[in-house]
């Protein structure tokens, strides 16, 4: 420890990203990245920003990104935040929306970011648990609390709360902010976003790091009330004016302005994940039920850790957590039906055959 830190610095114990490895010829199914480039016409967007853009600051607001939000998402521009990529969009409402007296509730085993924040910030937290097949009950989430943040599907389970459950969270916590992280919603879940009008403690956060292919540039977006976007902006422009440069904003507005492209690459990947998931089932493994773009997955007979070891010795990169609960687990991203079948083959061999 540094004589120089601070006593913050001091007492956080720092997330832990994907591993971002560079190897040839690697299958890597670790990260949650969409396996396709993104929309044509984003890089059209980019090869046409000009010198001057460049040498000039970015609008700090994103206005025509955040008028493209809106418009997608049957709101007002004033409805929507944006910033560098979702966990910078995150990190400003545990600081804005997050930090009271009473705690923030989360599930027990969730976005390990979490906790990280609430440290950072010295915010009061308290994890409540998953049911036992993993499942978050909008039930235990009753009683006193300063506010609530879940994903939706949750990570790593990949599990969706459905709309009405989402419902029932806002419904029995009107005193209380309910933060719904949809970073994974488009492979199988249906957004939040439409109960914004309805609930004004209502506060959604996506990414277009997933479903958009832009993990690279990092655009991350928050709507709710007018009264939550305008604390997170106190914070935002408290913090950094410019979090969004001119690049990602012209490449984001062009993704969404290309609908098609999009619904066809989150339905290859959905499909594909359908694919492995039965696949998986037959080579022996518990598969919990996902709506994201990655699948939880056990091996009764064989310990997770082995098979993460094992699979990158051959050059396959899937995520293993060494944590309560799913230490037994492997996370794996899906991929292509190509590097999908080249782990299935990998797996395969490594198990031997099925009796």
């Amino acid at each position: 420890m540094s004589r120089y830190w601070s006593d913050v610095v001091g007492r956080l114990t720092p997330y832990v990203p994907g591993e971002q490895p560079r190897l040839d010829k690697l299958v890597k199914l670790n990260t949650n990245e969409l396996p396709y480039p993104p929309s044509p016409r984003v890089l059209e967007a980019i090869a046409a920003v000009s010198a001057d853009t460049l040498r000039r600051y970015p609008d700090p607001e994103s206005t025509e990104l955040r008028q493209a939000f809106a418009d997608r998402n049957a709101l007002r521009p004033e409805q929507v935040f944006v910033g560098n990529g979702s966990d910078e969009v995150l990190a400003h409402v545990f600081l804005a929306l997050l930090k009271h007296d009473k705690p923030l509730l989360f599930p027990d085993i969730t976005y390990s970011f979490y906790p990280v924040w609430c440290d950072l910030y010295r915010v009061r937290w308290r994890t409540v648990p998953l049911t036992a097949d993993f499942r978050v009950d909008p039930e235990d989430y009753r009683g006193d609390n300063g506010a609530i943040i879940i994903p939706n599907p949750n990570a790593p389970t990949g599990i969706l709360l459905g709309l009405a459950s989402v419902r029932q969270l806002l419904e029995q916590n009107p005193d209380s902010v309910v933060v719904i992280d949809e970073a994974y919603i488009d492979f199988g879940g249906e957004s939040a976003t439409k109960l914004i009008p309805e609930f004004d403690n209502l506060l959604v956060v996506q990414t277009m790091s997933k479903s958009w292919a832009l993990a690279g540039l990092r655009v991350g977006v928050a709507m709710g009330s007018q009264a939550l976007i305008d604390g997170l902006q106190r914070v935002k422009n408290s913090f950094n004016s410019y979090p969004l440069d001119a690049l990602a904003q012209h490449a984001a507005v062009a993704a969404l302005g290309d609908e098609a492209y999009f619904e066809h690459a989150c339905g290859r990947v959905i499909a594909s994940r359908e694919r492995l998931s039965a696949a998986m089932v037959k080579l022996g493994f518990e598969v919990l039920p996902s709506a994201a773009n990655f699948i939880l997955a056990r091996h009764p007979d064989r310990a997770a850790r082995d098979l993460f070891s094992a699979l990158r010795a051959r050059g396959i990169i899937v995520r293993y957590f060494d944590k309560p609960r799913i230490d037994e687990h492997l996370r794996i991203s899906i991929g292509t039906d190509e590097q999908c079948d080249e782990l299935l083959g990998a797996l395969g061999e490594l198990l031997g055959p099925v009796s």
